[in-house]
């Protein structure tokens, strides 16, 4: 059996609807160009603008500041594999201030013993991990610590980034969503540790 994505079409700008045109301004108003996973949105305006919407909510501050949501971003995209969410959320991170000595000990269990991170930075990417295994069964322990750094708005907020990153990333890789040419040649520091 030969394994690959559903390598759906990307609906360019001229070929548009409305309602994907609307999508589309959102996208570009906030990351400066017109990103692939937009133009396969487009395919379904009415059930993506939401989705779109809560991710804008997302990247922004909240009950959380926007750095620390990027570091959870970056540790749920790389244990699911997206190679594109990856990059684009490395390249976003550098931009807001995170250290690439930072997004390099995000990868497997490094942060846990890095001096890069706090303990509530420690515990957040300990919940990332355990929800992308098994989001039934936190530890107690892990609760404890989300609790001990974070009010409820706030771990709502987590878990909310969380999993919509996870959704977020196998909807772009099932779909076959690649690179932009703007990011052409960028390594993600997180897959060099899986050279």
């Amino acid at each position: 059996m030969t394994l690959g994505t559903l390598g759906v079409s990307y609906v360019e700008l001229d070929q548009a609807t409305e309602k994907a045109k609307a999508l589309y301004k959102t996208g570009e108003e906030r990351f400066e160009l017109l990103l692939n996973i937009f133009k396969v949105m487009g395919h379904c305006p009415d059930l993506c603008t939401p989705l779109m919407d809560f991710i804008m909510e997302i990247l922004k501050d909240g009950e959380l500041d926007w750095v620390t949501k990027e570091l959870i971003i970056l540790k749920a995209t790389r244990a699911n594999e997206c190679h594109y969410c990856v990059v684009q959320h490395e390249t976003l991170s550098k931009r807001l201030g995170i250290s690439e000595e930072k997004i390099a000990d995000i990868g497997d269990d490094k942060y846990r013993d890095s001096p890069h991170f706090t303990e509530g930075e420690k515990a957040l990417l300990d919940l990332t991990v355990q929800i992308g295994v098994d989001a039934n069964r936190i530890p107690k322990e892990l609760a404890a610590r989300m609790h001990e750094h974070f009010t409820e708005p706030q771990i709502v907020e987590a878990v909310a980034t969380i999993t919509t990153y996870i959704m977020v990333s196998k909807f772009g890789d099932a779909l076959g969503v690649e690179l932009e040419p703007v990011f052409d040649g960028i390594e993600p520091i997180l897959f060099k540790e899986a050279s």
